[in-house]
C-alpha cells in the first residue's frame, strides 16, 4: 500500500518506521529539510521537503496514487486542509491525529475515514494503569460502550484450571461478558478458544465486557488489588 504521511515529527517518524517494515511504501511531507533528511538516510522512506497542504507538494508525494493518507501536522487546522485535499484526490483511506476535539466533527465533514484523538487515547491509558492494574491492555470502543480487557492468569487466579463452560456458567460470572481470545504461553498464538479450553496459570485471556462490569470481572477472577 502507499501510504502518505503528512508531517515528519515524532509520530510521523515512528508510523513510518512500523508501516515501512510492515511492506508498505511510504511517502512522508514535512516543510523541515532536517527532518526529511533523517527520514530518507535513518529510516529509508522517500521524503519531500514541503508544505503538506501545498497542492504541488501533495501531487509531487504522489497523493493521487496514494491509498491512505496520515495527517499528523502540528496543528489541527493544518490537518483538516490535508483531509480536505486528500479527500479531492480521492484517497480511500484518510487517517488524522487530533488534538482539539472540537475538530471531531469538521474531520469527518472534510472526510476523514478515522480519527484519532492522542491525547484521549494518552488519558485513558493512564486512568486504566491507576485504576485497573491487573488489566495488561484495555481498550474502548463505541465511544466507551464496550471494553476489550487483556489479563494474565496467575496461580491463584478463580479460574484457572476451569475449562471456558465452567466459567461461562458461574453465576458470579459477569453476564454478557465474553472471553474471545487465549493465549497460553507467551510464545503461543493467540487462538479463539471454545467450551471445553481449559484455562492454565501463567496463560492470557481476552475478555470483552461492558464498562460498568470491569471491576465485577476482576473481582470474579480473583484479581482485585485495594
Amino acid at each position: 500500500m502507499y501510504v502518505l504521511i503528512g508531517g515528519a515529527g515524532m509520530m510521523g517518524l515512528d508510523l513510518a518506521k512500523a508501516l515501512l517494515a510492515m511492506g508498505h511504501t511510504i511517502a512522508i511531507v514535512d516543510t523541515n529539510p532536517l527532518a526529511c533528511q533523517y527520514a530518507r538516510e535513518k529510516i529509508g522512506v522517500m521524503a519531500f521537503e514541503g508544505s503538506a497542504v501545498n497542492t504541488t507538494v501533495l501531487l509531487e508525494a504522489g497523493i493521487r496514487k496514494a491509498q491512505a493518507v496520515i495527517a499528523t501536522l502540528r496543528e489541527d487546522a493544518l490537518n483538516l486542509a490535508m483531509v480536505t485535499l486528500s479527500k479531492h484526490y480521492g484517497v480511500p483511506q484518510i487517517v488524522v491525529r487530533m488534538s482539539d476535539r472540537d475538530f471531531t466533527e469538521p474531520y469527518t465533514l472534510a472526510g476523514a475515514t478515522h480519527t484519532i484523538s492522542t491525547t484521549e487515547l494518552a488519558i485513558n491509558r493512564v486512568i486504566n494503569a491507576i485504576e485497573y492494574p491487573q488489566v495488561d491492555a484495555m481498550m474502548h470502543f463505541e465511544q466507551g460502550q464496550i471494553e476489550v480487557l487483556k489479563l494474565s492468569l496467575p496461580q491463584q487466579c478463580y479460574i484457572v484450571g476451569r475449562s471456558l463452560a465452567e466459567v461461562a456458567q458461574d453465576p458470579r460470572f459477569p453476564d454478557g461478558t465474553l472471553i474471545i481470545g487465549y493465549q497460553a504461553h507467551p510464545h503461543e498464538d493467540l487462538t479463539i478458544p471454545n467450551g471445553s479450553t481449559v484455562l492454565e496459570s501463567g496463560s492470557t485471556i481476552l475478555a470483552v465486557t461492558k464498562p460498568q462490569l470491569v471491576h465485577q470481572l476482576i473481582d470474579f477472577m480473583g484479581l482485585y488489588k485495594s
